[in-house]
């Protein structure tokens, strides 16, 4: 799939919009956005400066609360875990690709 977005840059995590974009806009503090989605404020805390992955469960629960999809909320999450995991190559430098099968 092409993308505008700069393949050098990490992508934005999903608490990054909550914390710049979407808290701002419906005028809503960390603990009501905690109460709100029935998590701990920590939790929360956590999500907005980008020490907790988005997970599924959440996706669904800001659904909910915003009328956004989860999937949306997934897909950034997987942005930013795939590009964290392409950014240690070391990591998978003894993973070798397998021969291509000789045609039949």
């Amino acid at each position: 799939m092409k993308t505008l977005r700069n393949p050098n840059r990490r992508p934005t995590h999903p608490g990054a919009i909550l914390r710049e974009d979407v808290l701002p806009s419906v005028a809503i503090s960390q603990g009501k956005l905690a109460e709100q989605l029935g998590v701990s404020r920590l939790t929360v805390s956590q999500l907005l400066h980008e020490h907790r992955a988005l997970s599924p469960e959440m996706a669904v629960r800001l659904e909910k609360l915003l009328g956004t999809s989860a999937e949306s909320w997934v897909r950034m999450q997987e942005a930013v875990d795939l590009w964290d995991a392409r950014q240690q190559p070391e990591r998978f430098a003894g993973i070798k690709r397998l021969p291509v099968a000789a045609a039949a």
